[in-house]
């Protein structure tokens, strides 16, 4: 089974949750360093999110912020979700030539033309979402917009790349899968997910990586590619004017209109409580990852459930700190040896996402930590603590500001958040709502997806001491008396 990357289809899920207009007053006396800024005049000075859409549908967004170089990107709506069994890899694929070459640029001349202004091209593709993205001096946005542009409508497809493409996919793919904990989130999906687009990985399978033509491809461009679906975000040194005349230019021949009979649509998901394990003694620890359904992206329940996150937290062997950290899974886990590592996670999609927990342990700890996770889960929905909601809220307040370091993280968020809210939220406006979360607040929310819920479960390794899922399920509550 050929495996999506987590760090793809799951951190650019949770990335895109971020951004906030007003402040609350508690944050007006945090204070760094004299001559820094303030955390609340952080929140009031970043720049305005400009949005103009062109004829054809494409949206254009910028932020300005001056800066010598600047990130120009193109986001597209569509993913390894909206493939089907047959051609499952084809976005993978297309995403793979998308730097080979166009019908202008034979791959040659196009690596020489973006070495010659030092650009930095990339690109990724998930679930839901493929971007294409060039960071540059601010004085070459018109040749980054006309790259990308010619990139998305002009892709080369030549039959040599897409030979030599092949054959990298499915070396790839082998490496993917000695990374356990890319397996074991993909058998996640499958297991969550069963019937449904949601299942699929975004690789796809070795079978259609070896028979996917040029005339699949073509098709894959043709049928989703639409000015309706894309976002040219950009941040740094950008002028928006300048942008949306750059997309009037170069991207306004991109086509709004779909055949009848390929419309895209987003398949329903449909949860499915279960597990799959996969045993393999020869494996030195066994990796787990267990969740129940969350919400899509436009919920307001997101925020409360990044908080759980957060206080369920994240620990490595590696870390400093041990059994003093601020999470209490973290000092079980110390105290009792019951895991080299463990992180929560929040990965969110249009209409539904998965909350959970993922650890590696040793094969004879799988059950204690299992049931000190199930435990902690117990206490979000019952007791949470004013005092590690406020670490909770401290916590995922850093990593919201954090994730705002460099035109990079900022074009992609600009990108991510006009696919899935239609508009660029602030960083102010999630800061309000994290302030508005208090211990009640929280604990109803997490009773709404965890309490007394099934879970999907996906295991690999030495996992014979994984309790079976009767009893996994049984643990979704606590009796009370």
């Amino acid at each position: 089974m050929a495996a999506s990357s987590m760090c793809r289809a799951g951190c650019a899920a949770g990335r895109a949750l971020l951004r906030g207009p007003r402040s609350s007053p508690a944050l007006l006396s945090l204070t760094r360093n004299h001559g820094a800024a303030t955390y609340a005049q952080v929140l009031q000075n970043l720049p305005e999110t400009q949005v103009t859409t062109l004829d054809n549908g494409l949206r254009v967004a910028s932020e300005e912020s001056g800066q010598a170089t600047c990130t120009v990107g193109l986001w597209i709506q569509v993913g390894s979700r909206y493939e089907n069994e047959k051609n499952n890899g084809a976005g993978y694929f297309v995403e793979h030539l998308a730097f080979k070459g166009t019908k202008k640029r034979p791959c040659a001349t196009f690596e020489k033309e973006v070495e010659s202004i030092g650009a930095h091209l990339n690109g990724y593709t998930s679930r839901e979402q493929t971007a294409y993205f060039i960071k540059a001096l601010s004085k070459d946005l018109p040749k980054a917009v006309e790259i990308l542009a010619d990139v998305v409508q002009n892709c080369g497809l030549e039959a040599s790349q897409i030979e030599k493409e092949r054959n990298t996919i499915l070396q790839e793919m082998q490496e993917i899968d000695t990374n356990l904990t890319d397996v074991v989130f993909d058998y996640l999906h499958a297991t969550a997910y069963q019937g449904t687009p949601l299942a699929h990985t975004v690789e796809g399978t070795t079978e259609n990586i070896k028979s996917l033509t040029r005339a699949d491809l073509t098709s894959y461009i043709d049928t989703h590619y639409k000015a309706p679906r894309m976002v040219l975000a950009a941040a740094g040194g950008v002028s928006h004017t300048e942008l949306v005349d750059l997309a009037r230019q170069h991207l306004s021949g991109i086509s709004y209109e779909y055949k009848e009979d390929t419309v895209p649509i987003l398949s329903p998901c449909r949860f499915t409580g279960s597990d799959v394990r996969v045993r393999d003694d020869d494996v030195p620890l066994a990796h787990v990852a267990f969740a129940v359904e969350g919400p899509g992206w436009a919920s307001p329940d997101n925020i409360a459930l990044l908080l759980a996150n957060c206080i369920i937290g994240r620990y490595d062997r590696t870390f400093g700190g041990g059994k003093n950290q601020s999470s209490r899974l973290a000092t079980y886990a110390v105290e009792g040896e019951l895991c080299h590592s463990f992180q929560s996670f929040n990965t969110c999609y249009s209409d539904t996402s998965l909350f959970g927990i993922y650890f590696v342990s040793d094969r004879m700890k799988l059950d204690d930590m299992m049931l000190f996770c199930q435990s902690e889960w117990m206490r979000l929905c019952t007791s949470t603590t004013d005092s590690e909601l406020r670490r909770a809220k401290n916590i995922l307040r850093n990593a919201l500001v954090a994730q705002l370091n460099g035109t990079t993280p900022m074009c992609e968020n600009i990108g991510s958040h006009l696919l899935n809210y239609g508009r660029r939220i602030p960083l102010a406006e999630w800061d309000a709502e994290i302030a508005a979360v208090d211990a009640a607040t929280l604990s109803e929310v997490c009773s709404k997806y965890i309490y007394d819920k099934c879970p999907a479960v996906a295991a690999i390794g030495p996992v014979e001491q994984l309790p079976d899922y009767n009893r996994i399920r049984s643990s979704m509550y606590w009796v009370r008396v």
